[in-house]
């Protein structure tokens, strides 16, 4: 079993702004082949005094890491998304009981994952905990380290994908008005 790998500056991850049946954010981190998801309707703080909803999703694709566009309305998951950050992460999760890390797989299993993240626009410290064992429910926050920054709020003030430059309104728009271009082209 693999964790994530320390001599590469680890693994990636990446934060999908996701405009779908709900707006949220969706936080992946590539864990043993796949992006192991979570759903942060509010997103991500930079303040280690908010704690955010994260519901555990569906693993994704590696190939799914850079995904922008918009999935239909029919298909899983239909709406618009952008590349909201992106970087690289490292499983920082240790146990009481023994010595050294955790591997991330096992840490995910036992609902409780400690991590760093450098990413274009959030970096440091975060963890994930599980409410329940039985729960899809964890709480996302930010460490109180170097990068915790409580007025900072990268959500609203940083709307753009770091890959393209738009935001999730402007994919969407993108996306009707090449709909309507393909129904008038049709008719």
């Amino acid at each position: 079993m693999n964790d994530v790998p320390s001599d590469e500056g680890g693994a990636r991850f990446v934060v999908h702004h996701h405009l779908a049946s709900s707006e949220h954010y969706d936080l992946r981190l590539e864990i043993d082949g796949v992006l192991v998801s979570w759903a942060v309707p509010k997103g991500p703080s930079t303040d280690p005094r908010e704690k955010r909803l994260a519901v555990r999703t569906d693993d994704h694709p590696i190939d799914y890491l850079e995904f922008e566009g918009t999935i239909p309305d029919d298909e899983y998951g239909g709406g618009s998304v952008i590349v909201w950050d992106i970087g690289t992460w490292q499983n920082h999760t240790t146990a009481d009981d023994r010595e050294g890390v955790v591997f991330a797989d096992e840490a995910v299993r036992s609902g409780h994952l400690s991590f760093w993240v450098e990413g274009d626009k959030l970096a440091g410290g975060y963890t994930l905990q599980r409410f329940h064992e039985e729960d899809d429910d964890w709480l996302l926050t930010k460490r109180d380290d170097d990068h915790a920054d409580s007025r900072r709020r990268p959500t609203s003030t940083e709307p753009e994908s770091v890959l393209s430059g738009r935001t999730v309104d402007e994919v969407t728009a993108a996306a009707e008005g090449s709909e309507l271009r393909e129904a008038e082209d049709g008719r």
